[in-house]
């Protein structure tokens, strides 16, 4: 396998996980905002439970390949070609989405509990790294 297809494999596998999470994760857990606060508090520990399990083998996925593609990219001294850089920016945003944004809100969601506001922005945040997942997968595939 050469890096390009590891890169197509490891953003296929994140825009697929990113797409559950969006449609079907991230509902759900909105949803259990309109419970009872006790409720609440441990559905989303449950969740950061599960879900960290999960993210961290993904994002090291992702890490490992776009690592592999830079080193075959210098090793053959060349640039990468724009639809790479394309997926390159989707995944980005994906990654600095989930740390900037996603991540923070999510402590402040485990200590002041389920306000509207928090999970509004969760949603929103949730949407843009589904849409930087998706880009990724795109460009991996346009650079194939």
């Amino acid at each position: 396998m050469d890096a390009g297809t590891a890169l197509l494999a490891g953003a296929a596998l994140h825009a697929g996980f990113q797409a559950v999470v969006t449609g079907v994760v991230y509902p759900a857990l909105a949803d259990a905002g309109r419970t009872s606060p006790t409720t609440w508090a441990a559905v989303h520990a449950a969740h950061s439970r599960r879900t960290g399990a999960v993210v961290a083998p993904v994002y090291l996925v992702v890490l490992g390949t776009w690592a592999w593609v830079f080193a075959a990219a210098l090793a053959a001294g060349s640039p990468l070609p724009p639809w790479l850089v394309v997926s390159g920016a989707g995944s980005a945003v994906a990654g600095l989405t989930t740390a900037l944004v996603a991540a923070p809100t999510h402590v402040r969601l485990g200590r002041a509990g389920p306000a509207p506001g928090l999970l509004r922005r969760l949603l929103r945040a949730d949407r843009v790294r589904c849409a930087g997942a998706l880009v990724g997968l795109l460009g991996a595939v346009l650079a194939g």
